[in-house]
């Protein structure tokens, strides 16, 4: 165990939990699925119309923000889009109160995204959802608040918010998106952050169905599937639709690291080209090191 690491080390292991946004699978190189396809915005118009879709991202890959906006206008634009829930603002923080023609400032402000909070960078998502604001349309925080992180870490009851098998499978995403520099004693109070967070994103993004709209959750690709994230805490009456972008791995013999699944991840699967190559491990030790 790295000497960085403490049994009274919750802090720091927090600060991580943030640092990664509880979406794993960094580090991990991603297969490419069969059914994958480049994205376009017939494809966009062309998907069914459910009342919620999920779509996940890798928070790295600027094609993927530049799809998400390229989804809300087009949600927008066909009269549509009912909300726009974002993994990177915390539940109970919302734009509804203000007009069309609200700057930047303002809609920070009531999403919380404030430069002193970190973690976001806002230019990085501005467009998605400064292209809903102008819309008309309501952008929603979906994540749990982070005064809660430590509450939920201890609340061993999100354990059973998955089935054994299921939780397994997150506890080794968990483990393997840490690097292994996780100590085991922390695996359990992780795994219910991610539970949590995709607990709160469901609750938050399904109160704000509407009949013959569309409510779009945009987070992490492992908050999204179908498999271990949101959907497993929805109402399974609720038609939704599962979309994910993925980038094209630098080395296309590179299987998928995370851990195999019962059901498909996603209904649909957009690629986009690499992204530069991290050293995402390497990151992570310096952050724990402090």
């Amino acid at each position: 165990m790295p000497s960085s690491f403490r049994p009274s080390a919750s802090a720091a292991i927090l600060a991580v939990a943030v640092w990664l946004g509880g979406c794993q699978g960094g580090p991990a190189a991603m297969a490419t699925p069969d059914s994958a396809r480049e994205p376009d915005a017939v494809a966009i118009a062309a998907l069914p119309p459910h009342p919620l879709w999920l779509l996940g991202e890798q928070h790295d890959a600027p094609a993927h923000q530049s799809l998400q906006k390229d989804v809300v206008r087009t949600l927008a634009a066909q009269g549509r889009l009912a909300a726009l829930v974002i993994e990177m603002a915390e539940a109970g923080r919302d734009t509804g109160g203000l007009g069309q023609d609200a700057p930047e400032a303002r809609v920070r402000e009531a999403l919380g995204w404030t430069a002193d909070r970190g973690g976001w960078p806002w230019d990085t998502y501005r467009d998605a959802i400064m292209a809903a604001v102008k819309a008309g349309v309501a952008v929603h925080g979906g994540n749990l608040p982070r005064p809660r992180q430590r509450e939920v870490m201890a609340d061993a009851s999100l354990d059973r918010t998955l089935d054994h098998d299921s939780l397994v499978r997150q506890q080794a995403l968990v483990r393997d998106g840490h690097c292994g520099l996780l100590p085991e004693s922390q695996i359990a109070p992780m795994t219910r952050i991610q539970l949590a967070r995709d607990r709160s994103m469901a609750q938050q993004a399904q109160r704000l169905v509407q009949p013959g709209k569309t409510v779009l959750l945009i987070a992490g690709n492992e908050h999204v599937r179908r498999d271990l994230g949101v959907p497993r805490h929805l109402d399974p009456a609720l038609p939704l639709l599962v979309l994910q972008a993925r980038s094209r791995p630098h080395n296309p013999s590179v299987t998928d690291g995370q851990a195999p699944g019962p059901a498909p991840q996603a209904d649909f699967t957009w690629l986009t080209e690499p992204v530069p190559e991290r050293d995402y491990c390497g990151e992570l030790r310096r952050q724990l090191a402090r």
